[in-house]
């Protein structure tokens, strides 16, 4: 099969994909999603350092859908609690600012705050991800946007390192996914449409494309 050419159904870009992470040597399993034709976690970049990638094509939808999901460390989260509760205007442009870098990305994206208390914060949890139509779908396209999503995920990465230190090398709690979860036995039927996803690695779970529109 060549490695690029026109892309008219789901099957034809499943068929592709898969070969592209193939010859880029990247590895990948299928997750088992009802709600997806396909559902695919990846390690991109195929280095020791690689982070899980989701790849999913929705059921009714022509697209494919590219996003990763990464939790924020314990210890980093507690620094922004402190720096919220003795600065909380420095800490605000600082969530500002992320926000703003964000929506220049050219990508979709979903900050988690913590919302236990009345102030702000912390950043829990961060949602990077792009989609792709299948009338643009190409192999050059598909592997920029792996590549744009993992950049941008190191920024973003490096960037809270950098103000709220190393961590300790734990993820911290997600509260609106702590809250999803407890309402799990009351879904109702538009939520029965969303994509669900179980990351590994600490890396979360419970991805909402609704969010990314």
């Amino acid at each position: 099969m060549p490695y690029s050419y026109d892309i008219v159904n789901a099957q034809d870009a499943i068929n592709c994909i898969k070969n592209w992470l193939n010859s880029e040597s990247l590895e990948y399993k299928e997750i088992n999603d009802n709600q997806a034709l396909i559902h695919l976690h990846c390690k991109y970049p195929p280095t020791r350092q690689g982070h899980i990638f989701n790849i999913v094509i929705p059921k009714r939808r022509n697209l494919i859908l590219i996003y990763t999901v990464t939790r924020v460390d314990e210890g980093q989260q507690k620094s922004m609690v402190e720096q919220s509760n003795t600065d909380k205007e420095e800490w605000e442009y600082w969530l500002h600012n992320t926000r703003l870098e964000l929506t220049n990305s050219d990508l979709d994206w979903v900050l988690h705050i913590g919302h236990k208390s009345d102030k702000s914060g912390p950043l829990q949890a961060f949602n990077l991800s792009r989609p792709i139509w299948f009338d643009g779908l190409n192999q050059n396209e598909f592997m920029h946007t792996m590549r744009k999503l993992w950049l941008i995920k190191l920024s973003l990465i490096h960037k809270i390192k950098f103000t709220f230190g190393k961590g300790i090398g734990k993820p911290g709690p997600v509260d609106d996914w702590t809250s999803r979860t407890a309402k799990k036995t009351s879904i109702t039927e538009s939520e029965k449409t969303q994509i669900d996803t179980d990351e590994s690695g600490g890396f979360g779970k419970e991805f909402d494309p609704s969010k990314w529109i």
